[in-house]
């Protein structure tokens, strides 16, 4: 078969499904994967939507697993049939920040799904460094989460949580919710989930999180300050990239505590003065994280994610909400710009 189906963006919400050359290796360290399951990321609704990828036309998708085709005659420890999944971002591996194992500051990188065709399609190439083998028990949609699963564990290494402390969660969508998980892992004593939809509360909660707070209902911060004596959280971390939540970070932190931040600003960020005051008076530290490598390359973060999801720690499953055929992307996207689906994790499947 030398043609696949995929879905083709051509421009900002013109998505097409399509036949097109099924890619070929070129390399003899590179793989073909066959796509099992590729999820919808918050970035894919964005680029796919609004701002589009960065040259037409381009398959989108990067939170992706599958089986391997056919390698290169160099790929030594990946062979015919094994299950995988693979980490979507190419450094150049020659700059200052890859010399140094910070691969997310690369300056000359590729992506998969953005710079280059990715996997809203049936097949993708990939260097053999990007593909990594999944645990038997591991099933192709909980493959298709293992992404964005890493991207948040990437950021909570970053920012430290240590057994007996208090963190809260702004934001229960996907990241917020594999948030939550990692928290208790990593021994949090008491998880704080915070979120305007009763259900994405009821999910956390089934999760792992102590104390749920619809913050549509109750003022946040008074809810957190009432369950921290006052003091306010260890840990806050921010998922939903709202201006409310960002704001509410500062607020919800105790002295000397510690903020991630996960989501994504879509417009300027502005504080009130006597918010950003707890920066200073508080002596806060914002930590900023963005994807999910580390040295080796493509990071522990990759290789622990799928050993909790393996070990039933980490459950990705519940996330996802919706599944539908690749041929239904077009449609898909339509109705997330309608805002048709009530949704929290959409997984393509062939599965």
């Amino acid at each position: 078969m030398s043609n696949m189906k995929a879905a083709v963006l051509h421009a900002p919400g013109d998505l097409r499904i399509e036949t097109v050359s099924k890619p070929k290796i070129t390399n003899k360290n590179e793989v073909l994967v066959n796509i099992k399951a590729a999820g919808i990321c918050g970035s894919d609704l964005d680029r796919v939507l609004h701002t589009g990828t960065y040259k037409f036309p381009t398959i989108p998708g990067h939170e992706f697993c599958g089986i391997i085709e056919a390698k290169g005659e160099e790929v030594k420890d990946l062979k015919i049939g094994d299950k995988v999944v693979v980490a979507p971002m190419l450094p150049c591996m020659k700059c200052d920040s890859c010399a140094s194992g910070n691969y997310g500051q690369c300056e000359d990188y590729d992506f998969i799904g953005s710079r280059r065709d990715g996997a809203f399609a049936e097949y993708v190439v990939a260097p053999q460094v990007n593909v990594l083998k999944m645990p038997s028990n591991v099933s192709f949609e909980e493959g298709a989460v293992v992404e964005p699963a890493a991207v948040t564990l990437h950021g909570m290494r970053k920012v430290k949580i240590n057994p007996g402390e208090t963190v809260v969660v702004l934001g229960c969508g996907p990241i917020g919710q594999i948030a939550v998980q990692f928290s208790k892992i990593m021994g949090a004593t008491k998880v704080v989930a915070v979120d305007i939809v009763d259900e994405k509360l009821s999910e956390a909660q089934k999760l792992g999180a102590d104390i749920t707070v619809n913050s549509m209902k109750e003022d946040p911060i008074e809810a957190i300050k009432k369950v921290t004596g006052g003091k306010g959280a260890d840990v806050t971390i921010e998922t939903a990239g709202s201006n409310i939540t960002q704001e509410q970070s500062l607020r919800a932190t105790k002295n000397l505590g510690r903020i991630l931040l996960l989501g994504t600003a879509h417009k300027d960020v502005v504080f009130p003065p006597k918010s950003f005051e707890r920066i200073i008076r508080g002596e806060l530290e914002l930590v900023g994280s963005w994807n999910s490598y580390s040295a080796p390359f493509p990071g522990v973060e990759w290789r622990a994610t799928m050993d909790f999801i393996s070990s039933g720690q980490l459950k990705v499953k519940p996330l996802i909400t919706h599944r539908f055929n690749l041929e239904e992307a077009a449609d898909v996207f339509q109705k997330l710009k309608n805002r048709e689906l009530n949704f929290n994790k959409i997984v393509f499947c062939n599965c």
